[in-house]
């Protein structure tokens, strides 16, 4: 029997989701122009720290030997079609659950593998990239939330998941302003 979904979740999926894909296709077109025009200076290039361009010439960002992007370009229509079958009652069975679980797990890792590399070899951040990061980051919150369910562990942390979701983004905010301090200090 599986759990009904508050709304909240599907519109996360459909909205999160929405945002991760055109992050994830406009970071695709970013890189194909690059590739078609190496001199071409990506959209998200906005300063030393904010460059699209550094990342994109990264080694990490083709992981898995193509554009990452391409990996959001694919998942994130799932995350989208996902969340409006919610909205339209579909009360998916734990297999589809756990594939949902087991693609976030994924993306979540993957994302915070992204932002070590950024901040600690790359030295440069992604406008785009951060919007994926932020709605990855909510997915597999929530995507956790609802696979706990009932148990006391998922009742313990419902209490408290807004904060945690916050305090989260805070470390990163933290981090990125560490990494970077002597950029920002310029900026004063």
């Amino acid at each position: 029997m599986t759990r009904p979904v508050a709304r909240g979740l599907a519109w996360l999926y459909l909205v999160g989701g929405g945002l991760g894909l055109v992050a994830a296709i406009t970071l695709t077109l970013e890189k194909i122009a690059r590739l078609i025009d190496p001199s071409y200076v990506p959209s998200c290039s906005i300063n030393p720290v904010l460059s699209c361009g550094s990342v994109m010439d990264s080694a990490q960002a083709a992981a898995f030997g193509f554009p990452n992007p391409v990996i959001g370009v694919a998942a994130f229509p799932v995350v989208v079609t996902f969340g409006a079958a919610l909205l339209t009652g579909y009360a998916p069975p734990r297999w589809v659950w756990a594939g949902m679980q087991l693609g976030s797990l994924f993306g979540v890792g993957f994302v915070h593998w992204l932002i070590a590399q950024s901040l600690h070899h790359i030295h440069a951040l992604c406008p785009y990239c951060i919007v994926v990061w932020i709605v990855t980051i909510a997915i597999f919150w929530y995507t956790t939330l609802h696979t706990l369910g009932g148990t006391r562990l998922g009742a313990a942390v419902r209490r408290v998941h807004s904060g945690v979701l916050a305090l989260w983004y805070v470390v990163i905010v933290v981090l990125v302003l560490v990494e970077f301090r002597s950029y920002w200090s310029t900026l004063l």
